[in-house]
């Protein structure tokens, strides 16, 4: 197994020193799930919600989690992120939506944290503004299907 960048030699906690480390091109995507009753989904794409448009608010609220990552990371480096797309794609059959971060950078770090940070509020935005309605909402396979950029190179989930 790898050294874990974030611990010291003594096993302290510690923000990882990228000064020496290239400015390179670098992405990454997430996605996640919410899953929920047939009924809350209708609601969603009828733009039927008492709190408003669902997927409008939980798009922004991706959006801004990515740029604020680092405040709520603590050992994250503050990025200029270049740009942050949020995507959501409803399965009917399954009664879910499908939540995509995909985030870009020219930097030191890379921009996972910064890609499931945006899906994960987008998920938890949706859960908050239909909870009313289907409290048996569930978040799930919250994860990194690609990254690009830096030293470790290409990695793309099967």
């Amino acid at each position: 197994m790898s050294k874990l960048t974030h611990l010291d030699t003594a096993g302290n906690a510690h923000m990882v020193d990228v000064s020496e480390k290239d400015v390179t091109s670098r992405l990454a995507v997430a996605t996640g799930r919410v899953s929920m009753l047939p009924d809350t989904l209708k609601l969603i794409q009828q733009g039927m919600a008492k709190k408003g448009d669902v997927i409008a608010t939980a798009r922004i609220a991706g959006i801004m989690a990515a740029k604020r990552t680092h405040e709520l990371i603590p050992l994250c480096h503050p990025l200029m992120i270049s740009k942050v797309t949020v995507g959501f794609e409803v399965d009917g059959a399954a009664s879910a939506i499908d939540v995509t971060a995909t985030v870009k950078v020219e930097g030191k770090t890379g921009v996972e944290m910064e890609a499931l940070t945006a899906v994960s509020v987008a998920c938890l935005t949706v859960y908050d503004m239909v909870k009313a309605v289907d409290r048996g909402i569930t978040i799930s396979g919250i994860r990194l299907v690609e990254k690009a950029g830096g030293k470790s190179g290409h990695f793309k989930a099967d």
